[in-house]
């Protein structure tokens, strides 16, 4: 092989390295802790999250609130799989939360999830926002062992960001739960140590009418005043003449949760991830995420040539 053509094949690496070096010259890979309340809620993070380890060099750990017992209803398809009549309430209380703890760890291992800290309260039962005051003002969780455990470790780890499900009422109370606790928790500590919180919500290109988040009435702690989030397109194009996005990602953690049956229906769902700034915040971190997510848009795959 002469000399042009050995150059000709470096040059695309060449390019990709120094993209990568020239993104990470001002500041060190971005730090992520997510908060859920199940373990199948990373989904919605998952393209993000793969994007940020897998090109920024960044770490991803999460904090799982509930053991998932609850999730038996929708587990009959997956009773062969595991040898279980998981529909039947005392028997998928029972083996569930070691199930859905492995089906967690492997599309952890997809994203490229660090470290996993479980808080193993108890998954009652399906209960809407609307009704979250069973949770928050009640002991079916135990909620100062959920705030100080997250304080203790974001006041260790000294997360850049914690990702949260956007709090509604129309969503899962324990969704909304956990990253109120999120947020109350943030707020407790020292300005100085603040990592910036982000509430995630997902949408489609073709939407008609866009959705805007303006917070959880009653919890101020939730309130957002920035009608427009932060973006990752989950259709952003790369590979091989631009043939794969990360939507491709996002089906494959999907596609672990088996014991979830309703959970196969999110496969090829949402377009966008979106990400709401909590006015809790500091104005100086806006343009800090800013720059993230602009690094989040970039192609760091090296172009290849096939005969």
């Amino acid at each position: 092989m002469n000399l042009f053509n050995r150059l000709s094949k470096l040059i695309p690496f060449l390019v990709f390295l120094f993209i990568t070096a020239d993104s990470f010259s001002q500041n060190t890979p971005p730090k992520i802790l997510m908060v859920t309340a199940h373990p199948d809620d990373d989904a919605v993070f998952s393209a993000t999250n793969y994007k940020i380890v897998h090109d920024l060099n960044g770490i991803v750990d999460l904090a799982l609130i509930t053991n998932g017992e609850g999730g038996y209803k929708y587990s009959t398809l997956s009773e062969e799989i595991y040898g279980h009549e998981l529909t039947i309430e005392d028997t998928g209380r029972k083996y569930l939360p070691e199930i859905r703890k492995k089906e967690l760890e492997a599309g952890g291992r997809i994203v490229g999830i660090r470290n996993y800290y479980y808080f193993n309260q108890k998954d009652h039962r399906y209960i809407t926002s609307a009704d979250i005051s069973e949770i928050l003002d009640s002991n079916i969780w135990d909620l100062n062992y959920i705030r100080n455990k997250l304080k203790d470790l974001i006041v260790k780890e000294n997360y850049d960001y914690v990702f949260i499900l956007i709090p509604t009422k129309g969503t899962h109370a324990h969704h909304s739960s956990a990253g109120i606790l999120a947020l109350e928790t943030v707020v407790s500590l020292d300005s100085n140590s603040r990592p910036v919180v982000l509430g995630v919500s997902t949408s489609n290109k073709n939407d008609s009418v866009k959705f805007v988040y303006r917070g959880f009435e009653g919890y101020p702690v939730t309130n957002v005043s920035d009608t427009i989030p932060f973006q990752f397109d989950r259709t952003q194009k790369f590979g091989y003449k631009d043939a794969l996005d990360y939507k491709i990602i996002v089906n494959w953690v999907i596609a672990e949760h088996k014991s979830q049956g309703t959970m196969q229906m999110l496969t090829n769902r949402g377009d966008i991830e979106n990400y709401w700034y909590f006015d809790i915040n500091p104005k100086s971190g806006l343009e800090k995420t800013r720059k993230l997510f602009d690094e989040l848009k970039i192609n760091y795959y090296p172009q290849k040539e096939y005969k």
